[in-house]
């Protein structure tokens, strides 16, 4: 973009609605003025909602509208460079929220970073580019949803992406770098290439899981996902910048008259025919959290919103006597008209209209906390709010899943294998990159991702592995998920439970992974949880964060998985191939018993940013919230395109997951829109 033209569109994103409605940038860019209605509206710009955008506006006769809570970046260097991935989190662009108190752990709560910026996530994000295991798809289609197995999703893999073989034939020898053109792109949006630099550690790595049994996969991308591998990024293999969903999917295609998109405006409900809103949702809140961002970084947890100390007005129960429309989702066909937004909390709320769709594109967390702040999920949880129930459906917000993780600490004391670390401790170094990177676009500037990964098979690193899976398999379905859930989510955690049982059994199928950053760290993070979470306004007010509580390892079975995932680290540490790089066990030690373990697993916990399943694509009576179409049940044209779908969560960085399942819903949608 011309740097006067972005000047224009980040002054007007920092302008108030009223104003915005005066501002025309240049023919219908970014925050240009709105149409009194659309055909699509889209909620959310991150990945999902700019590839869907993105496919709808391809036919003309189209309008469509995405709405964003957060600003466009600015190109910044923390953005665009793959040195400083990870820097940017906690930034201007992340919604800096937490979780509840994990009692389960430690009792505090962690911080869970969730883009908050036109691009979502995939500007924050850690730019691994994988897919999964064919299982974790084949396994979506077993529980109810056809056409999502590998084969249904495999071409919307290859449409997202435009993929570029490493550079150097030595190099991928060197480093196991295989690919299979069949299972790739060669003309999508998104550039996945690899750095022009690579740290030798990788390979003594790679050594050290095949000497244990640990095979080196082919293509980490073509559906056999299990061992060690040396992943792709998001990465333009030119100019070695990120490749993110902005950059992809929206500034190629800003001057496409039907495509439209405004930022710095939250949606606050989405509106139905004939069912009317808490008074609270619907009018300004002054006073309260005006932004709807968290205060991640607090101490206390009134500090987290937790406490006493919260800002939300207290209800008003005096309000006159509301429609009510309280149907079951089996049988009603409630018609969606648009959706509600303000800039900030203390704002008049301004509706716009869809005629055709509204599309709920806010990541698994905020999906989920608008559907219930509109009156679609668990009715004991809107009543409670004062929120008429339009829709009682019991899974939205709940199936949460997350890949928690654990960090270690074994610095490596060998000086004479080059190390990240160099480019913090080194400042000659570390200027002599950042000068190699501006010049010739190589060097350790390009080598910010941790792309040598290694997804582990339960029963390949431990004996252990048919007695944790039988006691997984003996557990009641009951005996680890929340109180009080509803009969048609436990039927659906049964069938889950029975097919992740099965699948940890095989030798091909992660359990974990190891993230290696070659300086000492093998962090650990379970893959494939037992574990269910829930994601549940704590408010009637839109602009307060929800209570997100993904109860990491409160299935024992997850806790077990990292217990024998920390001990396989120190046989990879004792390995010929890993003796060289001289490390320190730190954390844990060597000699840590797994009382020690468990502490460090309790404080050490964090998350691996994929919260993921709380508008689960399954079968209504396994607790569903859309359909295999990502429609959602009892409404007829509501969907939700987001990670929130996914049944289960796939042994993937899950932002090429997105991608995929963004692209196969707009063809359909596209399908049905000219069919129709």
């Amino acid at each position: 973009m011309h740097r006067s033209r972005l000047a224009l569109t980040a002054f007007a994103a920092c302008l108030p609605l009223s104003t915005l409605s005066l501002v025309h940038i240049h023919g219908r860019d970014l925050n240009a003025p709105l149409l009194e209605s659309y055909d699509y509206i889209v909620v959310g710009c991150g990945i999902s909602g700019l590839v869907v955008t993105n496919r709808l506006s391809e036919d003309p006769s189209v309008s469509v509208l995405c709405i964003e809570a957060g600003d466009p970046d600015r190109y910044e260097p923390i953005i665009q460079d793959p040195v400083y991935v990870g820097a940017d989190i906690g930034g201007i662009y992340d919604w800096l929220l937490s979780t509840t108190p994990q009692t389960q752990l430690d009792g505090a709560p962690r911080p869970m970073p969730q883009g908050k910026v036109l691009g979502g996530g995939s500007i924050l994000n850690a730019m691994c580019w994988n897919r999964g295991g064919q299982d974790d798809y084949n396994a979506w289609a077993a529980l109810g949803n056809p056409g999502w197995d590998w084969d249904g999703i495999l071409p919307y893999f290859i449409k997202s992406e435009t993929y570029t073989p490493v550079y150097s034939d030595e190099i991928a020898r060197e480093y196991s770098i295989n690919y299979n053109p069949l299972v790739h792109g060669t003309s999508g949006p998104v550039q996945v290439s690899y750095p022009r630099f690579f740290y030798p550690q990788s390979t003594n790595l790679f050594a050290a899981l095949n000497y244990l049994g640990v095979p080196t996969q082919f293509d980490p991308n073509d559906g056999s996902s299990a061992g060690a591998a040396f992943v792709p990024s998001d990465l333009d293999p030119i100019n070695q910048t990120r490749s993110d969903a902005r950059r992809t999917y929206y500034d190629p295609y800003v001057a496409r008259p039907n495509f439209h998109v405004i930022t710095g405006q939250h949606v606050t409900r989405i509106l139905i025919e004939g069912v009317e809103s808490n008074s609270v949702v619907d009018n300004p809140t002054p006073g309260g959290n005006e932004d709807g961002n968290g205060m991640n970084g607090a101490t206390s947890n009134e500090g987290f919103g937790f406490g006493p100390a919260g800002s939300t007005p207290a209800l008003d129960n005096s309000t006159a006597a509301r429609l009510l429309r309280r149907q079951s989702p089996s049988t009603s066909n409630l018609r969606i008209t648009g959706v509600e937004f303000a800039a900030r909390a203390s704002d008049t709320r301004r509706a716009i209209t869809a005629t055709r769709e509204v599309i709920v594109a806010a990541g698994s967390i905020h999906s989920a906390q608008l559907l219930q702040l509109s009156g679609i999920g668990p009715s004991s949880l809107l009543d409670s709010f004062d929120i008429p129930v339009a829709l009682d459906l019991p899974g939205v917000g709940n199936n949460l899943q997350d890949h928690c993780l654990v960090g270690t600490f074994y610095p490596y004391n060998n000086a004479s294998y080059p190390s990240p670390t160099q480019l913090t401790s080194n400042a000659t170094y570390n200027a002599a990159a950042e000068l190699e990177y501006n010049t010739f676009k190589t060097g350790p500037w390009t080598a910010g991702s941790p792309n040598a990964l290694a997804f582990n098979p339960l029963p390949l690193i431990t004996n252990n592995s048919a007695s944790i899976l039988s006691g997984a398999d003996d557990q009641d379905p009951t005996d680890f998920l929340p109180a009080g859930l509803d009969p048609a989510l436990v039927a659906g955690y049964t069938l889950q439970k029975q097919s992740l049982v099965r699948r940890l059994a095989e030798t091909n199928v992660a359990s974990y992974e190891i993230i290696n950053n070659n300086a000492g760290s093998l962090t650990v993070a379970v893959m494939h949880p037992f574990s269910r979470g829930q994601c549940y306004i704590r408010s009637a007010d839109p602009f307060e964060p929800p209570n997100i509580d993904p109860r990491w390892l409160a299935n024992p079975v997850d806790r077990q998985v990292l217990i024998e995932a920390l001990l396989f680290n120190r046989q990879i540490l004792a390995t010929p191939a890993m003796l060289p790089l001289q490390a320190a066990q730190f954390v844990p030690t060597v000699d840590d018993d797994e009382d020690a373990l468990n502490r460090i697993i309790n404080t050490g916990i964090r998350t691996e940013f994929h919260p993921s399943g709380t508008c689960a694509m399954l079968p209504l009576e396994q607790g569903g919230v859309v359909d295999p179409h990502l429609r959602v049940y009892g409404a007829q044209n509501l969907r939700v395109v987001d990670a929130g779908i996914f049944p289960m969560i796939p042994a993937a960085h899950l932002q090429a997951v997105v991608y995929a399942v963004a692209e196969k819903v707009g063809v359909g949608i596209q399908t049905q829109l000219h069919v129709g």
